[in-house]
């Protein structure tokens, strides 16, 4: 009877403990990312405006390095295809 009321016990004991975590094992969701934390400190320093205004030089930078990549990629199509028709004549 005893060892029946241990083993309950121990049972009871076993579901309300959790294991202990490793020190060593770092979840890496556990750390903002640092765009998050940016714009954390973009937000306490920035304005509103301030804050829109330099998000939409920033788009107009990415746009701008799109169109410049296309560019490049275009003047090679043209060379490539000015090389052929003038080998070919």
């Amino acid at each position: 009877m005893q060892a029946a009321t241990r083993q309950v016990r121990t049972a009871a004991q076993a579901r309300h403990t959790r294991p202990v975590p490793d020190i060593r094992e770092v979840r890496a969701d556990a750390f903002p990312r640092v765009t998050d934390a940016l714009r954390a400190v973009e937000s306490l320093l920035l304005g509103g405006g301030q804050r829109t205004a330099r998000r939409n030089a920033w788009t107009s930078v990415l746009e701008d390095r799109r169109r410049a990549k296309d560019r490049v990629e275009a003047q090679y199509v043209l060379e490539a295809v000015a090389d052929r028709t003038s080998r070919a004549t």
